[in-house]
């Protein structure tokens, strides 16, 4: 069974650059077709995507974020990284990662992390 955890600062000051890492197990970030997500929900808001990783390592990101927004990955530690630069009161979310795959031509998250509370605040 495929779990994923997120970890990274549960505080991060604006203007700074907020770090996270998706630590997956019980598969492999490399397996062909699956797709590494960062999606995050915002206190009283619903869920927005913000980009991922294939597993060749290509990368996506929502038009909204993709000026700050970087994910990458470790494939000897199987963990996925997102940074997010330039971070204001507004990013204060909970973050997820979450597998994506294609089934039936419709792409559906079929594991997702617990989330990370991550709040931007002086």
């Amino acid at each position: 069974q495929v779990q994923l955890q997120e970890s990274g600062p549960g505080l991060v000051r604006p203007s700074q650059a907020l770090s996270l890492t998706c630590t997956v197990s019980g598969g492999t970030i490399t397996t062909s077709f699956d797709y590494w997500n960062w999606i995050r929900q915002p206190p009283g808001k619903g869920l927005e995507w913000m980009g991922a990783i294939s597993y060749s390592g290509s990368t996506y990101y929502s038009p909204s974020l993709k000026s700050r927004t970087s994910i990458s990955r470790d494939t000897s530690k199987n963990q996925i990284t997102l940074q997010l630069s330039s971070v204001t009161p507004e990013d204060t979310a909970v973050y997820y990662c979450a597998r994506g795959r294609v089934v039936t031509a419709i792409y559906e998250y079929d594991y997702w992390g617990q989330g990370t509370q991550v709040t931007v605040s002086s």
